[in-house]
């Protein structure tokens, strides 16, 4: 996969959605959801609540970008979407954002966030925290712009399971992400040189998130690019503001 490639070349390249039968197979949602769990990475440990779910790979791809820099948040307006179990808040508090927005539809999500950032990044030094229940960015001030968001989206296409707590963290499907680009755009949420990293999978209709996000202004490219050998391709992309590509 070429990954400088933009406009009409990117979306060429993009592998369509995997049929619904390997999406399920792929997504089986483990028994021990309801319960309360642990997590550990950088040397500091999460405690999960029932509901709130453990970061995967495709989540760590966010987390060390942000710790190490290659999302720089250092000194920056970051925001956090989907925050879950907090992790990459934490990261972005000692990493030195300026202020860092948790936004997450789950209530208990945004409360173990906030318990997580007070323990290890502290709060007299730390950056401010605004932990927020939040769907999308509705619950985010007015006037407030964003330098940087990150977001990895329960973007599978297919339902893989009845229960909502699955279904919020796994299966929303596109129009989550077209809600997304829709309020970057309408609220001009992005600062100047502001940008966004999505982390989606072609479990995903990635051809209409792309289309979505140039409908939108935001001009997408890969930031990152994994395949997994099975068929699956994992991208991180970078969006900024622009005109359609």
């Amino acid at each position: 996969m070429d990954t400088t490639a933009t406009g009409s070349a990117l979306l060429a390249q993009l592998p369509p959605p995997l049929p619904a039968a390997r999406v399920i197979a792929l997504n089986q949602p483990k028994a021990d959801l309801h319960t309360t769990r642990h997590h550990a990475w950088n040397g500091w440990s999460f405690e999960a609540p029932p509901g709130v779910f453990l970061p995967g790979w495709t989540s760590r791809l966010i987390h060390e970008r942000v710790l190490d820099g290659r999302i720089e948040v250092r000194g920056r307006v970051y925001a956090a979407m989907g925050v879950g179990l907090g992790v990459e808040a934490v990261a972005a508090g000692v990493r030195g954002a300026r202020e860092v927005y948790a936004l997450d539809v789950h209530p208990g999500s945004v409360a173990a966030t906030a318990d997580h950032y007070r323990r290890i990044v502290g709060e007299d030094a730390a950056p401010p925290l605004h932990p927020l229940v939040s769907d999308v960015f509705d619950a985010l001030p007015d006037g407030v712009r964003l330098d940087v968001v990150t977001f990895n989206p329960p973007a599978v296409r297919t339902r893989v399971s009845t229960d909502p707590d699955v279904i919020r963290n796994v299966c929303v499907g596109a129009p989550l992400l077209e809600r997304f680009f829709a309020q970057l755009d309408e609220r001009d949420l992005l600062a100047e040189r502001g940008e966004a990293f999505v982390v989606v999978s072609n479990t995903a209709d990635l051809p209409a998130i792309v289309r979505h996000a140039w409908d939108r202004r935001l001009v997408p490219e890969i930031a990152h690019h994994h395949d997994w050998g099975d068929g699956v391709v994992t991208l991180l992309f970078r969006l900024t503001r622009g005109g359609r590509a």
